[in-house]
């Protein structure tokens, strides 16, 4: 069973035109998933003002698990006062920008609550702004709050998850996803990503350290890479490595900015690569977790071509469970 979570909030974060970050972005994935609901498919539930969860202090304290609690009041008030930036140029701020991002978050938990309601749910959480830059106690790279994180520690602390993996395909490396779980054995991290690239992390070499050693698994791949070489590299390390890792629960930072066509990204995947990584996640987390797997949306700045990569992807989901 598949089902799309999405929160009306995530629109109210707003930049300057022409940012590559935009409300665009959700907008038109969530017209394109209406209508294929109008067909009965995919499942959506989207939560706004009047009916999506409240963004209140036991949210906050979800945030506070994996992210500085002097940062997150330094996030707040610097959005209260009207800021326009915080901690760099990649980071704008709107009136908007503080519910957003607890919306992104507490749709990811909701969606993290249905998916272990059963076997074999799938559940995409389509949400901005993205979050797997988000360092500790800083934002970065279009993020505030690192949303797989979160969940990560969600599912840990609500749900009694002992181990669990998350799996990162943007096309730049997710050092906040990285750094926050870097010394934990209990989080196994995979990126595959364009390298050297932003944010200038990620090299094979990093592995983790301390009782962590071992559970971070970068990689890196060459500007270009189309395909051919992500199915290589998730056939001979990707899947291998997971499937060693034995999770409970399997998350995936999907970033659609590995697209042929993406302004931010300088790789070669096409709609059929994403269909394709659909189908191998979908058979991984049978083989794994029940068929169980939570998908976030992370990067993706083609806003034209976006909704039809999540659709070949999330399709991919669908045809393997067929």
């Amino acid at each position: 069973m598949l089902k799309i979570f999405s929160d009306l909030r995530c629109l109210e974060h707003r930049s300057v035109v022409g940012y590559p970050e935009s409300p665009e972005r959700l907008e038109g994935l969530l017209e394109h998933f209406r209508g294929r609901a109008a067909e009965q498919e995919p499942l959506l539930d989207i939560g706004d003002r009047q009916r999506g969860p409240a963004l209140d202090d036991p949210l906050v304290a979800r945030l506070a698990r994996v992210h500085d609690g002097g940062y997150i009041e330094r996030f707040r008030r610097a959005v209260e006062r009207g800021d326009g930036l915080i901690d760099s140029a990649d980071n704008p701020l709107s009136k908007g920008t503080y519910d957003a991002v607890l919306a992104a978050v507490a749709t990811a938990l909701r969606a993290a609550d249905w998916m272990l309601q059963g076997p074999h749910r799938h559940a995409f959480v389509a949400v901005r702004p993205p979050g797997h830059h988000a360092e500790w106690d800083q934002a970065m790279g279009f993020c505030y709050f690192d949303t797989v994180a979160v969940a990560a520690q969600y599912l840990i602390d609500q749900h009694g998850v002992e181990r669990l993996a998350i799996l990162d395909f943007d096309v730049h490396h997710g050092n906040g996803t990285q750094h926050l779980f870097a010394s934990r054995s209990d989080v196994f991290f995979v990126s595959l990503h364009q390298f050297p690239f932003y944010p200038g992390t990620g090299a094979a070499s990093e592995v983790g350290h301390g009782v962590g050693k071992g559970a971070t698994l970068n990689l890196p791949l060459p500007a270009g890479s189309d395909d051919a070489v992500y199915e290589q590299t998730m056939q001979r390390h990707v899947l291998p490595a997971l499937r060693r890792a034995r999770p409970q629960a399997l998350l995936v930072s999907a970033g659609f900015d590995a697209w042929r066509h993406d302004p931010l990204g300088g790789m070669e995947v096409s709609l059929e690569g994403y269909r394709r990584w659909g189908q191998l996640l979908r058979a991984l987390a049978e083989e794994l977790t029940e068929g169980c797997c939570l998908s976030i949306l992370e990067g993706g700045y083609d806003i034209a071509a976006l909704p039809g990569l999540v659709e070949a992807y999330v399709r991919g989901f669908e045809e393997a469970s067929g």
